[in-house]
């Protein structure tokens, strides 16, 4: 991993360390031949026209997808889960709904346009 990356992974408070090592782990286990940059100033993982990146915030984390559609189905299921246009927000103490993450990200990577 780039030093650039594993310096903001060191960064990030141990209250959202899990949070963020439990998203990478899984974008990385779902395309692990996914390059990831440090673009937009966040861990960015792409794979073909597809993107996510990850950000540690002053309160929570992001996963972002870059298009409401991406994330519109976790919104209508997780609805007690703070969601902006295009980006999903965790709370230390979120559950993180894995499989259902799983499919937000597969979504961004596979239909970035929104197809």
């Amino acid at each position: 991993m780039d030093k650039a990356i594993e310096a903001y992974f060191a960064s990030v408070p141990e209250v959202r360390k899990q949070i963020v090592n439990a998203l990478h782990n899984l974008i990385v286990g779902l395309y692990p031949k996914a390059s990831v940059d440090m673009r937009y100033k966040m861990p960015t993982y792409l794979f073909g026209d597809g993107w996510v990146a990850l950000a540690n915030q002053k309160h929570y984390v992001s996963l972002y997808t870059c298009g409401y559609h991406h994330i519109a189905e976790f919104k209508e299921k997780h609805p007690k889960i703070k969601a902006g246009k295009g980006c999903i927000n965790f709370m230390p103490g979120d559950q993180l709904p894995l499989q259902d993450l799983k499919a937000v990200v597969k979504h961004a990577i596979t239909q970035p346009k929104g197809q």
